[in-house]
Parts: structure tokens; C-alpha cells; sequence
């Protein structure tokens, strides 16, 4: 007899300032493919990925790309709307973009919770890591530091360009989104999926 198959979706936002890469990465997770041509987002982009997460189920990512100006506007509180987690992302070459990490982290705990009233897990993404490098390699514990006070469950470095922090990356990104395994993680009476405990990034 055929085991019963089951289906999660997910919407995730991918937020911070203008330029930092955020559509970069989802094309790299999602269509494998990178453009050094670069066009600002306008408002939001949509992409989903489907993950078959174990023979009996499948998890739909539902990628939400806003664009960096978006926080001084009125418009985030509705793309925010029922999302169950975050990244938000920097651009390790631009330290500026680092400095507004803060400010998305607090625009967002302040317009999004869970359906139980707590935060929504928020990842951090160090992006063009590979033009970067040497800006976060001693600077590790101060980053597990800011993600501990600022409420991250952990932050990873990526590089779009490269496909440094690819699909496995990005899988245990999110993986930090829905710890324990997702069969475990149940629906509230709202229909929305809960998540239930968070781990932080491994050291």
C-alpha cells in the first residue's frame, strides 16, 4: 500500500538593502543559473522550489524577493503577510549593508509573528563572500554574537556568483527555519505551519 503523501508550503521572505544579491540567490537556488547584469527589483518577485523532502513528502518553498527599498515604504507589512521565516542578507563589500541588517530585523519582528505570537526564524546570508572573504574571517564570533542579540538562528556566507552556498547550503538554511524534521512541525487551527524549535547555525 502506497504511503500517504503529504505536502508543506512555505513562504520565506528574502529581505535587506538594495543591491545585496537577494535575487542573485534565489536564481542560483532555483534556476541554477547567475547574471552578472544586475536590475533592481520593483516592489516583489516570486519564485517556488519544490524539495521532496522524503519519499512521502514534499515541501514547496515560496520564495518572496523584495526589493531593498521596500522597508520606507507602507507595502511590507502585506508581503510579509503570513510568512514563517527569513533571510536577510548582506553584502560582505559594502559594510553599510551590514548596518541595516538591524533595521530589517527589527522592521520585520515588528510587522510578522507566528500564528502563536513569536518571532518568525530569521537566517542571516553574508553574500559575495567571494569578494569578501577576508572581512569575515576573523570576525566569526563577533557575527554568532550579533545573531544571538539581535534574535538570528544563525547566519552562513554565500556567493551567488560562485553557487558557494548552493542548494545543499540553502537547504540547511532552512533546515534551521524547521528543526525538528518537518513531519513533526503541526498546523495551527489557521492552516498555517508552526515551527516549533530552532537550531542554531553549527560552529
Amino acid at each position: 500500500m502506497q504511503a500517504p503523501h503529504k505536502e508543506h508550503l512555505y513562504k520565506l521572505l528574502v529581505i535587506g538593502d538594495l543591491g545585496v544579491g537577494k535575487t542573485s540567490i534565489i536564481k542560483r537556488y532555483v534556476h541554477q543559473n547567475f547574471s552578472s547584469h544586475y536590475r533592481a527589483t520593483i516592489g516583489v518577485d516570486f519564485a517556488l522550489k519544490v524539495l521532496h523532502w522524503d519519499p512521502e513528502t514534499v515541501v514547496r518553498l515560496q520564495l518572496w524577493d523584495i526589493a531593498g527599498q521596500e522597508r520606507f515604504g507602507n507595502m511590507t507589512r502585506v508581503y510579509y503577510r503570513e510568512a514563517m521565516g527569513a533571510f536577510i542578507v548582506f553584502d560582505v563589500t559594502r559594510p553599510a549593508t551590514f548596518e541595516a541588517v538591524a533595521k530589517w530585523k527589527n522592521d520585520l519582528d515588528s510587522k510578522l509573528t507566528l500564528p502563536n505570537g513569536k518571532p518568525v526564524s530569521v537566517v542571516l546570508l553574508a553574500n559575495k563572500c567571494d569578494q569578501g572573504k577576508d572581512v569575515l574571517m576573523n570576525n566569526g564570533l563577533k557575527m554568532d554574537q550579533f545573531c544571538k542579540e539581535h534574535g538570528f538562528v544563525g547566519w552562513f556566507e554565500t556567493s551567488a556568483k560562485l553557487c558557494y552556498g548552493g542548494s545543499e547550503e540553502v537547504l540547511k538554511q532552512f533546515r534551521c527555519l524547521t528543526i525538528p524534521p518537518i513531519n513533526q512541525i503541526t498546523r495551527t487551527g489557521n492552516g498555517f505551519l508552526e515551527v516549533l524549535t530552532l537550531e542554531r547555525r553549527e560552529a
